[in-house]
């Protein structure tokens, strides 16, 4: 019998299981090896990464071999600074690597985009990296192939060194005809050029070259081919790094050449031994440089400019110039930008700027002021910086409305130039981009954010109200469409209006702003939003999410509606990270704050969700939203006084709410009290015939007292209404009763959903 000789798989698509376990989410990657993948490993319920071994390199078997051996020393090392590896397997004629998932962007991008990075950065991934290396080294484990390519810096700023156990399995090439090497030319030792054993000092060699190439934005050495490359790690010694960079402390730069000595005998002998030099360099304290310490990019807050007009009349104004120099800035993907709401916290409180710096978390803020009087404006600006309260830059600019725009544009250039951030070309046009050109229309937006800022009925009003005068004087005016958007969005969230009315409305002047401008990542995110909570288009509200973070990274609304969807379709760990992320733009927005703890509540970790909730509520006490839920919560603990006095806190705070009086109805029947669940139940049906009542809630009484039928009569009603609080469906456990019924899985299914 002839065996049949299968063809290996060369690459995975995305949404496929592979190895019958693992769900592939999205490709991250291509390297020399394959291929690598971020997967859900769904027998443990994890992410996990999972790297495809090239056809032609699997082939070897000697190879493959070596891979076992090396990946069961490499399996041993267990490091906060170190990727750990798992397993080699086998599937479908193709060989591949399973490994910790680490989200995050590679070193190598870093420097591409950024260039020289400061001193202070550059000791301290320099220092992580020792840490990672160290451990390795103590258990005889050698990297091999330590590059930029290899290394993770996540949103935190930890460093995570890739592959070990890999490099050393690959089989050997010879490129200098003296001997077999392994490694990447640009960064291999001279030992390794030379076909010698590498061992510790080698990897200390490698780590000297990613320190040159952050501290000076260049390899040293360069050259036509790996040939040509390699001899120069032989034979030339490498230019000064301060030479490059004169920013950089002659420590470092001494440190740097050190590590890179041809002779390995005059290197440092050990990682421990560079960590002490590394810890004791000498490095400017005051200013922008302790950034790069941090390990991070360069932070902002701008706050709202100063009215300083006669009549006290442009709060709208001042508030309108600060909003659009963040949303500029927030292009930048080096940059972060404390958001609006959080910076504006501080608004005529008299906060000095180191107090604002440290509960922002950035290193420097931006103040201003505007004095108008007819059309004539004068602004001035200051960029501080938070360390020691010295001016980085100030102007001051007189000038006419007509050049308000002009203005901004400068302000926003200048803070990037001062703040050493090298932009692309990409982010420099999204600096000075003008979406109208329109004085008056742009006035009218500006107002219109003033209000929708508010969030209160009357003002969501007031904003529609603005942004249509504004779109009625520049029909092309992308911005003012998003930000109706924005508005329908809320208007139909909060119940205002129904959801059927609200979100279609919100998704017609989304898309209308995209028409316009492709570019605008709230446009993206209030599309994103209408799909999730109105159309259940899980898919779509996906890919707007990510297009409003790829066109905004330092949006928070985008981040923090993005974990929202992540909650709901169940990815909680994710959501929290993704939460977290908002969070850092914008620390004190208490909707996010309570955000949260949605991850915890709908995972069954009820305690870390009320801890949330209860630290969201020492930042403002009167606001609703976390009562809301921290009352959900309670009904899960079995904690039913606690949850009728958060419901009852939350109803006072927001109002006569048929949402809230379901929620109590809620608690009652959970707790059994059949004569006050008999009569909410009653109250609720009257008042649906004359406005809104979330049945959804209603539903959840029947479930709760036993009446499956009705509950589920109650579901299709919401199914009917589109109502919103049905896309909590998968994973909210007041339906843990009815999760067995076959009829809930048929109502996932028509969301879309799987049970």
């Amino acid at each position: 019998m002839t065996e049949t000789l299968q063809t290996p798989i060369r690459e995975l698509t995305t949404g496929s299981t592979f190895a019958g376990r693992y769900q592939v989410i999205e490709e991250l990657g291509k390297g020399g090896m394959g291929n690598i993948y971020k997967v859900i490993d769904k027998e443990i319920n994890a992410k996990i990464a999972l790297k495809l071994i090239r056809p032609d390199i699997a082939a070897d078997e000697s190879t493959i071999a070596r891979f076992r051996r090396e990946l069961k020393v490499a399996r041993d090392i267990s490091h906060k600074n170190i990727c750990r590896m798992y397993d080699l397997g086998k599937e479908a004629g193709a060989y591949y690597i399973t490994m910790e998932y680490v989200p995050g962007e590679d070193l190598k991008s870093m420097i591409r985009m950024s260039g020289q990075l400061s001193a202070g950065f550059v000791i301290n991934i320099g220092k992580q990296i020792c840490e990672g290396l160290a451990e390795a080294h103590r258990l005889g484990v050698v990297h091999r192939d330590l590059k930029p390519g290899n290394i993770i810096i996540d949103k935190e700023g930890n460093v995570r060194i890739m592959d070990f156990g890999i490099a050393r399995s690959l089989k050997a090439k010879a490129i200098t005809g003296e001997g077999m090497i392994i490694g990447t030319p640009e960064y291999m030792s001279p030992e390794q050029v030379e076909g010698k054993e590498a061992d510790q000092r080698s990897d200390i060699y490698s780590l000297g070259v990613i320190l040159y190439e952050m501290a000076t934005g260049r390899i040293p050495f360069e050259g036509d081919t790996p040939l040509s490359i390699a001899v120069k790690q032989k034979t030339e010694t490498p230019p000064s790094p301060k030479r490059i960079n004169n920013q950089i402390p002659e420590d470092l730069s001494r440190i740097i050449l050190k590590c890179m000595e041809k002779d390995r005998g005059k290197r440092y002998q050990s990682v421990q031994q560079l960590l002490i030099e590394l810890n004791r360099a000498k490095i400017e304290k005051r200013g922008l440089d302790k950034v790069g310490e941090a390990g991070t990019a360069p932070s902002i807050a701008v706050l709202p400019f100063a009215d300083l007009s006669p009549e006290k009349d442009q709060d709208y104004f001042c508030d309108g110039i600060a909003e659009e120099i963040i949303n500029s800035l927030t292009k930048i993907e080096k940059l972060k930008v404390a958001s609006g709401s959080s910076a504006f916290q501080f608004k005529g409180k008299g906060h000095d700027i180191h107090e604002i710096g440290e509960k922002l978390k950035v290193q420097t803020v931006l103040e201003g002021s505007v004095r108008k009087a007819g059309s004539r404006l004068r602004i001035s600006a200051q960029l501080v910086n938070v360390a020691d309260g010295y001016h980085i830059w100030s102007e001051k600019y007189d000038c006419e409305m007509k050049d308000i725009f002009v203005i901004q544009d400068e302000i926003a250039l200048t803070i990037a130039d001062k703040l050493k951030v090298r932009l692309l070309s990409e982010e420099r046009e999204g600096l000075v981009k003008r979406h109208t050109e329109n004085i008056e229309a742009y006035n009218l937006y500006l107002k219109g954010r003033y209000f929708w800022s508010k969030r209160t009925q009357k003002s969501f009003r007031r904003a529609i109200e603005f942004f249509e005068q504004a779109i009625g004087e520049d029909p092309s005016f992308g911005l003012a469409y998003s930000g109706l958007a924005d508005t329908y969005n809320l208007l139909g969230f909060y119940s205002v209006l129904p959801g059927k009315e609200a979100f279609p409305k919100a998704k017609q002047a989304a898309l209308k702003a995209l028409e316009i401008d492709s570019s605008i990542a709230e446009a993206y995110s209030s599309l994103a939003f209408a799909q999730l909570y109105y159309d259940w288009d899980w898919e779509g509200a996906h890919k707007n999410f990510k297009s409003a973070i790829e066109y905004g990274p330092g949006y928070a609304t985008a981040h923090h509606w993005y974990a929202e969807y992540l909650v709901l379709v169940g990815q909680m760990e994710e959501a929290i990270g993704e939460g977290k992320q908002a969070l850092e733009f914008d620390p004190f927005s208490l909707v996010i704050n309570t955000l949260l703890g949605w991850p915890f509540h709908y995972s069954g970790r009820y305690d870390q969700a009320i801890e949330r909730y209860q630290r969201t509520l020492e930042l403002d006490p009167n606001f609703m939203t976390p009562h809301f839920f921290l009352g959900l919560t309670f009904v899960e603990k079995a904690m039913y006084k606690e949850a009728l006095a958060e419901f009852n806190k939350a109803k006072v705070l927001f109002g006569d709410s048929a949402l809230m009086d379901a929620a109590i109805g809620h608690a009652y029947a959970r707790w059994g009290k059949t004569d006050e669940v008999k009569k909410i139940l009653a109250e609720l049906e009257q008042i649906s015939k004359q406005r809104h009542v979330p049945f959804y809630y209603l539903a959840a009484i029947y479930a709760d007292i036993g009446d499956r039928d009705q509950a589920f009569r109650w579901l299709e009603k919401c199914l009917e209404e589109r109502d919103m609080w049905l896309a909590f469906l998968r994973v909210d456990p007041i339906w843990s009763d009815l999760r067995p019924d076959p009829r809930f899985s048929e109502l996932l299914n028509k969301m879309g959903l799987i049970n």
